[in-house]
């Protein structure tokens, strides 16, 4: 094959835990540094997310995302950033009453999600369609709120990845497609694997490959022992891949991964065994339009 496969390495998340992985990336220092030795094993893009570091829970806080973009850029790679917009969107029904939200909630504004991508204008930033149970809590993304992120997404020069975690989050992506709201061609991510989320096998990742709409780029991963699977599988049916400690903290059963560089380079393997060849950050940005 001549095309070339573009791999995002997600670092850090916001749900993986120290306990998981003692390595896990949690500072600014350590997130950047793991997404600059990512880039050096292959992977073209970095998907980021922030942490406290005291808490070492997911963070919105603008000092934080600043730090690690800048860590980055002044490293000298050249690796492509992805800020997660994620973060802002969980809501824990009270038990006495659901309509409270209880302790975990951190359900927030469309503006207060973006503000970090608004000020740091990064290539690319996830959108996230899915409203779903995930964890402990209702992970919500309305219409009207996507509407106003991917405005504000799109006002700073900045791609948005639209992560899909269901059949229903695609069709909200036709329907915002159609309205104009999101712009062709479309950056899909596609989550397998998520508990209550789309189904992690072959089957299903065939199913949202025909019905994506024409023209996009897509990619897709699995979690935790359905990573390197699936990152087969969407290669073999023309997508994109991604990895990383977010998704998955083992290189083999029972083993825990090095640290991300040592996914992707599993990763890559498998992308050049089976005839493909990861795509340089500059390769990426072309077939992105970036």
């Amino acid at each position: 094959m001549s095309r070339k496969t573009i791999l995002t390495c997600a670092v850090t998340g916001n749900l993986t835990t120290r306990e998981q992985h003692p390595g896990l990336p949690v500072t600014p220092a350590e997130i950047a540094a793991a997404a600059i030795e990512a880039g050096k094993a292959g992977a073209a893009v970095v998907h980021l997310h922030a942490r406290d570091p005291a808490t070492t829970k997911g963070s919105r806080d603008l000092a934080l995302f600043s730090e690690i973009v800048d860590r980055i850029r002044q490293s000298g790679s050249d690796v492509i950033l992805n800020l997660s917009t994620g973060e802002g969107g969980r809501f824990v029904p009270g038990i006495d009453d659901p309509k409270v939200a209880a302790p975990g909630t951190t359900l927030t504004t469309p503006e207060r999600r973006v503000a970090h991508v608004e000020a740091l204008r990064p290539e690319i930033c996830t959108l996230d369609l899915n409203t779903m149970f995930s964890g402990s809590a209702v992970v919500i993304n309305t219409p009207r709120n996507v509407t106003e992120m991917a405005r504000r997404i799109y006002a700073a020069g900045v791609l948005p990845e639209l992560e899909l975690f269901d059949g229903g989050d695609l069709q909200l992506a036709k329907a915002l497609q159609a309205e104009g709201v999101l712009r062709n061609p479309l950056l899909i991510q596609i989550v397998l694997g998520v508990r209550y989320g789309a189904i992690p096998n072959p089957q299903t990742l065939v199913y949202f490959a025909s019905q994506l709409p024409p023209d996009c780029i897509w990619a897709a991963f699995g979690i935790g022992r359905h990573e390197f699977p699936l990152l087969a599988q969407a290669f073999l049916l023309g997508g994109h891949v991604r990895v990383g400690l977010e998704d998955n903290v083992y290189v083999r059963k029972g083993v825990l991964a090095r640290d991300n560089a040592e996914l992707v380079e599993k990763a890559g393997t498998i992308i050049e065994n089976l005839g493909g060849a990861l795509a340089t950050p500059a390769e990426a940005r072309a077939i992105l339009g970036l």
